[in-house]
């Protein structure tokens, strides 16, 4: 009887315990290499979000990532003539490794933006 009161007061306590999810967290920063803090996450999150924003023109560029622990994450992409903003979202331990996909992706289109104007620069002036 003792032994079963014993396995039934473990049982008990492990119940109490949750599963932390675990996620890279950062705020702001300009590169991905300054996001790699491993943070336990409160029991209410269940995914790990990564926020990447970059603009520029010319030689001129900007980029901030911010990564988080998320309770309610939704996947989002925006992409204008010379910024872009994107929000990934997965709910594994630590899935939010690289932001860098998104500043890629961007500057390959802040480029043929760039190239598309320099066009019609060239041609309204002749």
């Amino acid at each position: 009887m003792a032994a079963y009161t014993s396995l039934l007061l473990i049982a008990a306590l492990c119940v109490g315990t949750v599963y932390s999810l675990s996620c890279y967290t950062c705020t702001s920063q300009s590169s991905n290499a300054n996001c790699m803090t491993a943070t336990n996450c409160t029991s209410g999150a269940t995914s790990c979000m990564t926020s990447v924003t970059t603009a520029g023109l010319g030689s001129l560029s900007y980029a901030s990532i911010t990564k988080t622990c998320s309770s309610a994450c939704v996947a989002t992409g925006i992409n204008a003539v010379v910024a872009a903003s994107s929000v990934t979202c997965c709910s594994t331990d630590l899935c939010n490794t690289s932001g860098a996909s998104s500043i890629k992706s961007t500057s390959t289109i802040l480029a043929v933006a760039l190239g598309a104007i320099m066009v019609l620069l060239r041609s309204s002036s002749l």
